[in-house]
């Protein structure tokens, strides 16, 4: 199994947001955690379509770039990582 598979195993055998929240607090920086955190954000406002990319930018202290990233894998990518998270969590 190569390494990026095991990483993906590995969040499943996590059990509670406290497992989750330490395992990440472990493998990431305190810096990368509120990068993937600001993601997350921006891709419930950009779905939420209110929002102009500008307002985004100025309502999160994101950069444009990281915004139009988002926005990208959010409507253009086949992956649909963020619009499964987001459906998942506002249920």
């Amino acid at each position: 199994m190569n390494k990026e598979k095991q990483l993906y195993r590995a969040f499943l055998t996590l059990k509670s947001t406290k497992e989750v929240e330490n395992f990440l607090k472990d493998l990431c920086t305190v810096s990368e955690l509120s990068d993937f955190a600001d993601r997350l954000e921006i891709a419930g406002l950009l779905q939420d379509e209110t929002l102009s990319y500008r307002e985004i930018v100025e309502r999160t202290g994101a950069s444009l770039t990281t915004v139009t990233r988002v926005a990208r894998f959010l409507k253009k990518q086949d992956n649909n990582g963020y619009k499964t998270v987001l459906k998942r969590l506002r249920k």
